[in-house]
């Protein structure tokens, strides 16, 4: 009996060790699944997120393939006129040609869309690759470690730190100093191979410090311009778009009107608004804007821009359909405004315009402002739509 509980003790015992070890394990399956996503992804971030990056990487791009023909010259020049084993060589010259042919086609890439996706690092990568051989073999002919040619790696790893990101010089770096190390190291390391490795180890460390650096700057840049752009483009009171963005959306509606879009504007004045902050103060004012905001902007589609062009006005753009036409836009954005202003008795008097080619963004604006102004003054409450 005693031998029996001892044999089911150690078995719960082993069931308790195997069921602990198996969630172990998949933790550390985990971990290295989350490494290594979070490696790929520092590896193959886009290099860049608007135009203005993409215009300086592009550049960027012209000044290596410059550096790369500059450095070709003066390896020529260096093999022409230096005693060393590379005098004259016909690889020497090969290869130089190859770096000044292969280069400029570079340019012929769609460099504008690759660098905003992974193609852009990809094809930084392979760049950075080729020149490593071409360095090393270029090494090689000149007499190996003793030659002067391996010095170009810290240029080529200079270039990477203004672009790469973190990961991306590491992962460049380690790649230059196993390349060296095996061309130059698997029949042991001279003082000078071995001096030379421990400057690229630590020029990559520099190198990948002024990345992080240089990212971290650019992320702060483009946090601070995107902050900047949408307060200048919001209404600090609602949230919603104010009247300089709805503007610019007007004017691609009338743009895109000439090819058959249809949209119309609607603009949206509220009745009664005034004897709202008499009574119960610009507070009270305040939080029925905010209400009549948020309305506004569930009655149309997330397309569609709901914007406050000051006061108690606002304004809609929005696309119309045979299904979905301005009548019931309009209406919709009538009723809203009528049911959250109930219970302080606030309408709402709305213009409507359709958008077509041909008009001036102000000339729209005009149109809606007169219809609006004749449903105020026949009483408010009601949409009137100018005649196309």
């Amino acid at each position: 009996m005693e031998d029996d509980r001892s044999g089911v003790t150690s078995a719960v015992s082993g069931d308790r060790r195997s069921s602990g070890a198996a969630p172990a394990e998949v933790r550390l399956a985990g971990r290295l699944r989350r490494g290594l996503a979070a490696l790929r992804s520092g590896l193959f971030r886009p290099l860049a997120e608007d135009d203005d990056r993409v215009a300086y990487l592009v550049r960027h791009i012209r000044y290596g393939i410059v550096l790369s023909e500059l450095s070709a010259l003066a390896v020529l020049i260096y093999s022409l006129f230096t005693e060393t084993e590379a005098r004259h060589s016909p690889w020497i010259f090969a290869l130089a040609a190859v770096v000044v042919a292969g280069c400029p086609p570079i340019l012929l890439l769609p460099l504008r869309d690759m660098l905003l996706d992974r193609r852009g690092p990809v094809m930084f990568y392979l760049w950075t690759l080729a020149t490593t051989a071409v360095i090393i073999i270029a090494t090689a002919l000149d007499g190996g470690a003793e030659s002067p040619l391996d010095a170009m790696l810290f240029l080529t790893l200079t270039y990477m730190a203004v672009t790469y990101s973190p990961h991306g010089v590491v992962a460049m770096g380690t790649a230059m100093t196993v390349s060296y190390v095996l061309a130059f190291g698997l029949s042991g390391l001279t003082s000078s191979a071995a001096f030379f490795v421990v400057l690229l180890i630590a020029f990559t460390l520099i190198c990948t410090m002024a990345s992080v650096n240089a990212w971290a700057a650019h992320e702060r840049q483009t946090l601070l311009i995107s902050t900047q752009r949408a307060l200048a483009a919001t209404d600090p009171l609602t949230g919603i778009p104010n009247r300089r963005l709805f503007l610019e959306r007007l004017a691609d509606a009338v743009d895109a009107a000439a090819s058959g879009a249809r949209a119309v504007v609607c603009l949206v004045d509220l009745d009664g608004f005034k004897a709202v902050n008499d009574r119960a103060g610009h507070g009270a004012g305040d939080a029925l804007l905010q209400s009549v905001a948020s309305v506004l902007g569930t009655a149309v589609r997330e397309t569609d821009t709901v914007a406050r062009f000051g006061g108690d006005e606002f304004a809609v753009l929005a696309d119309v359909t045979e299904d979905f036409s301005s009548e019931m836009l309009a209406e919709r954005l009538r009723t809203a405004v009528a049911r959250v202003g109930l219970a302080v008795g606030v309408t709402a008097s709305i213009g409507v315009a359709e958008v077509r080619a041909g008009y001036g963004s102000a000339d729209l604006l005009h149109r809606a402002d007169d219809a609006m102004y004749r449903a105020k003054a026949a009483g408010g409450d009601r949409v009137v739509h100018q005649p196309a």
